[in-house]
């Protein structure tokens, strides 16, 4: 038979299971008042992971407005200057469409080129939105007509435009030229 040895703890395997041992909680007690401890600190970690989720969804929710608000901003500004811009044409067309209603009798083949001129003007201002505004014989409407003169005339009851001095003109739902207009008093 083989003899069984015993094993005899040495100086530093009895200090480790010694510290080992002070470590270990000596109650139940302490071991509740320790797990009590550690769940506060978890409810207030989570109370902080909560507020800054929080703070975090605020801020881009808060972003995203911005970045729709600057979009908005720039649409916005590219329409007042695709306006002012269309708004310098509109004289030429006038000019062109007085020169046609004014034009002589005897007139040349000449009349032919500035019809198409004033056509080809006409349907560039149309594909960028841009609409006449339709005035005589429409009650005047301050937000799209600009009254010259309020004048006495047969058959047309009083506030109805009865002539366009000048045509007015829209550039999507914003007028960017009222009508000039004489009114029916």
């Amino acid at each position: 038979m083989t003899e069984k040895k015993h094993h005899k703890p040495t100086d530093d395997e009895v200090q480790e299971n010694q510290a080992e041992a002070a470590e270990m909680p000596e109650s139940a007690e302490q071991v509740n008042a320790e797990m009590e401890a550690l769940m506060k600190r978890l409810e207030e970690a989570e109370a902080k992971v909560a507020e800054h989720l929080d703070g975090w969804q605020r801020a881009q929710a808060e972003f995203v407005n911005y970045k729709n608000r600057v979009q908005r901003d720039q649409e916005t500004m590219k329409a007042l200057m695709k306006g002012d811009i269309i708004k310098k044409f509109l004289p030429v067309l006038d000019d062109l469409e007085r020169a046609l209603q004014n034009r002589p009798t005897d007139s040349g083949s000449w009349i032919n080129g500035i019809e198409l001129i004033q056509k080809k003007l006409q349907t560039i201002l149309e594909s960028e939105g841009v609409k006449r505004i339709a005035a005589e014989g429409q009650l005047f409407d301050p937000n799209f007509h600009e009254a010259i003169s309020h004048e006495a005339a047969e058959g047309v009851e009083s506030g109805y435009v009865i002539a366009v001095v000048q045509n007015g003109y829209m550039l999507g739902d914003r007028v960017i030229r009222p009508a000039l207009v004489r009114v029916a008093q």
